[in-house]
């Protein structure tokens, strides 16, 4: 079992893994629940033999969970699903929402600025076999299922599925209210993505979602505000370091209340919304760019360039 492997607690049957290092970093949870336990989400992929020994380490060899949960279909969430839910023999489990993204591929009208700057012509110049062969690699299809928002959380009775759409349009996070503890994915952070200067400084502070992954800045401000009216007192973000003292709940208050749009001002990624707001370096019309689009292959959207 890798040395360096060291799940660290962050409230009472909850563990964290951090995976990656600097931005490339991803947060991995083992929360234990009715004598079993869950992972939610599986950072990048090929980190499933990582994964695996963390958990033997927290839960015995030959440990498998009830379920795996996933706050969205990102690479650096989803990515390692397919090799865990293979190795343990378990569903992966999504909002109904993100199921159109668990095949790979393209879809326009999901797309964010990372997609149409980068992803989208770095497929169009890649061979054909060579993205075809990473989307069947890291494509969920067969293993993923849709879970009930409204419902019990599967493997996870004593949680609620909280939606937080935005960053993805299916993403959400998962509460505890015993406790109030919050596994927040992208829907709210501990390190500010958005500032190089922060990054810099690598001082935690609550922050939102990173812009150029984002898939409506409208809706990630509504979420935060969602996530802000429980007061958490503990934070467990997708990116950045957990947060477990009496700031918590305040600090997102605060950062709820600084992404409300102001008086005169329409929504971030709206037509008149000043450049530089919120941090951001220019606005995006989601709801304008999504209209009509229509899902494309690797190979259409290479013959459309």
């Amino acid at each position: 079992m890798p040395a360096e492997v060291h799940p660290e607690q962050v409230a009472q049957g909850v563990h964290r893994l951090a995976t990656g290092r600097g931005i490339t970093g991803s947060n991995v949870y083992f929360v234990q629940s009715a004598g079993s336990w869950s992972l939610i989400d599986t950072a990048w992929p090929h980190s499933g033999h990582e994964i695996r020994a963390a958990a033997e380490r927290l839960f015995g060899s030959g440990t498998r969970p009830a379920s795996i949960l996933l706050t969205h279909v990102h690479p650096d969430h989803s990515g390692s699903a397919l090799e865990l839910a293979r190795m343990w023999e378990v569903a992966v489990h999504v909002h109904p929402d993100e199921m159109p993204l668990v095949g790979g591929g393209y879809r326009p009208e999901y797309s964010n600025p990372l997609d149409r700057w980068l992803i989208v012509p770095c497929m169009r110049v890649l061979p054909a076999r060579r993205v075809e062969h990473a989307i069947s690699e890291s494509g969920l299809t067969g293993v993923a299922q849709p879970l009930d928002p409204a419902g019990p959380v599967p493997g996870l009775p004593d949680w609620d599925c909280i939606p937080t759409p935005g960053h993805t349009p299916g993403h959400v996070a998962f509460f505890r209210e015993a406790d109030r503890v919050l596994v927040t994915g992208d829907a709210v952070l501990t390190v500010n993505l958005n500032s190089a200067w922060a990054l810099l400084r690598r001082k935690p502070e609550v922050s939102g979602p990173p812009y150029i992954s984002t898939w409506s800045w409208p809706a990630a401000k509504a979420s935060v505000a969602t996530l802000a009216e429980l007061a958490p007192q503990v934070l467990a973000p997708g990116h950045g370091t957990p947060m477990a003292d009496a700031a918590t709940a305040p600090a997102l208050r605060d950062l709820a209340e600084r992404l409300k749009p102001r008086a005169g001002r329409r929504e971030a990624g709206r037509a008149g919304e000043p450049r530089r707001s919120q941090g951001f370096s220019r606005p995006v019309d989601y709801a304008r760019r999504a209209a009509g689009g229509r899902s494309r292959s690797p190979s259409s959207a290479r013959r459309s360039a």
